[in-house]
């Protein structure tokens, strides 16, 4: 399989951490940069990334031999849901689930923090999106000094703050290398926003009506925090990173250049799962007799049909089991999306269809 958008992807890895460097978040840029100039290209370019990207899943989700668990992580403000709307509508929403991790239940907190991930972990051949995640329960427990909240025995409380963030650390590492070497690969993603990026999108959620409801007056205490949780973050990407699971600091004040970025890093961790379409269970002479057998339902006689372009999977001589679990994960994602909005937008178009007809 050929590997697609290599110079784009190579953008992403200025912002990777896999173990080799210590992460200053202060170093790294927060918007576009001198790729501002590039704005048009790169956003005309992006809906056929996310065409590769949707013909990459539905192979991805054929294949069935890894799971792909992409973590979100940000300040306030950073445009997480967005960057989550605008390029997981570039994948089927049957092999895409999203988890969002917020503040832990009194059921989570009688567990082990890790109980509520385990729950939300795909199956392999899909995706699971994390908008926050157990990344929480060490960044969050750090800035606000938890620990001597929680219901634990005092051999688990009672030691320092530093050595029990060092020991949720080294608890995650552990669990991400079991996640790999149980056909998982799991990547980070931390959206890098500027201050005044985050007051600026704070202004306009209090400003305007239909984003009032996104606006918590607790939001401005955690902006007080601002620097500490950066801090927290550089230290824990840092001690976190590894090849198998890396970091990615991505710039997030400009949302379009965030999302092509994402989309590259969604494209290469797939490819680097090698996905191919498995198969067929009967032998060609097998699926040969089938064919016959349905032809001679009209009396041997084929009609003629469109012939579909084929993929670059199937010009790589790579056979497609079209079953119909896998024929849901074709076409154009975005129009399949499950949301009222679509189905409403379908109904009506339905209805001026049948008005047309009745005028002929």
């Amino acid at each position: 399989m050929k590997s697609w958008g290599y110079f784009a992807i190579m953008k992403a890895d200025r912002f990777r951490f896999d173990g080799e460097e210590k992460c200053r978040l202060n170093d790294l840029p927060t918007d576009a940069g001198e790729e501002k100039d590039r704005r048009e290209e790169i956003t005309a370019a992006f809906p056929d990334k996310l065409k590769k990207l949707s013909d990459l899943q539905n192979v991805f989700y054929a294949d069935k031999k890894e799971g792909l668990i992409i973590v979100l992580q940000a300040l306030d403000a950073a445009g997480k849901d967005s960057l989550i709307r605008h390029v997981a509508s570039g994948m089927n929403p049957q092999g895409v689930h999203v988890s969002c991790f917020k503040r832990p239940s009194a059921e989570e907190l009688s567990h082990d923090y890790l109980w509520r991930v385990n729950n939300a972990l795909p199956r392999r051949g899909e995706i699971a999106i994390f908008n926050r995640s157990y990344y929480e329960d060490i960044i969050t427990a750090k800035v606000h000094h938890l620990k001597d909240t929680y219901e634990m025995a005092d051999r688990v409380i009672g030691q320092s703050e530093d050595d029990f963030i060092d020991q949720r650390i080294h608890q995650v590492k552990n669990y991400e290398s079991y996640l790999y070497e149980n056909s998982y690969r799991v990547v980070k993603v931390f959206l890098n926003v500027s201050k005044d990026e985050q007051k600026k999108r704070f202004l306009e959620r209090i400003d305007r009506e239909d984003k009032n409801w996104k606006f918590n007056a607790g939001d401005l205490d955690e902006r007080d925090l601002f620097d500490e949780y950066k801090k927290t973050f550089e230290s824990v990407i840092t001690k976190t990173s590894t090849k198998e699971s890396p970091w990615y600091a991505l710039p997030a004040d400009d949302k379009w250049y965030t999302r092509d970025l994402f989309a590259d890093i969604l494209i290469k961790a797939m490819e680097e799962c090698h996905p191919v379409y498995p198969m067929p269970d009967v032998q060609k002479d097998e699926l040969q007799a089938c064919r016959e057998r349905l032809l001679s339902e009209d009396g041997g006689k084929e009609k003629k049909t469109e012939e579909k372009p084929s993929s670059s999977f199937r010009e790589k001589g790579v056979i497609a089991i079209e079953a119909e679990d896998d024929d849901e994960l074709k076409g154009d994602a975005p129009e399949k999306l499950s949301s009222s909005r679509h189905k409403d937008g379908k109904k009506k178009k339905d209805k001026h269809k049948k008005k047309g007809k009745n005028h002929d």
